[in-house]
């Protein structure tokens, strides 16, 4: 604890003023907007469960047949790898938007009827 014999009174300071000005302008705002970055989250995210999907489809050995929204619309696993890879990532993404909006629905409700 320092006293500035000026003012007379106690200076609170754990680094016993040993930065300079420069030091202490680095903490400064500098008046830009900081990058929102939820965009490169939602991306990654999305890159990362393609990439899941492509190694689930991968560990499959047997021939499978899979058909998206149509019954005319059917492909095989072992001919239309893509597809394959598609058809998981889909299916990936309906279970986590599931749970997701589960969550929300139950959190809004639990609010709701607070007991």
């Amino acid at each position: 604890m320092d006293i500035d014999e000026e003012a007379k009174k106690v200076v609170w300071s754990l680094q016993n003023n040993k930065r300079s000005e420069l030091e202490r302008n680095v903490f400064k705002p500098t008046g830009k907007k900081p990058m929102n970055k939820n965009v490169i989250y939602v991306f990654t995210s999305i890159g990362v469960l393609f990439l899941l999907s492509f190694l689930l489809t991968q560990f499959n050995t047997e021939e499978k047949e899979f058909c998206f929204l149509l019954d005319s619309l059917c492909y095989s696993s072992s001919e239309d790898k893509w597809f394959y890879v598609l058809y998981t990532f889909l299916n990936l993404l309906i279970i986590i938007l599931g749970f997701f909006v589960a969550y929300i629905v139950g959190k809004k409700l639990g609010n709701r009827f607070k007991i």
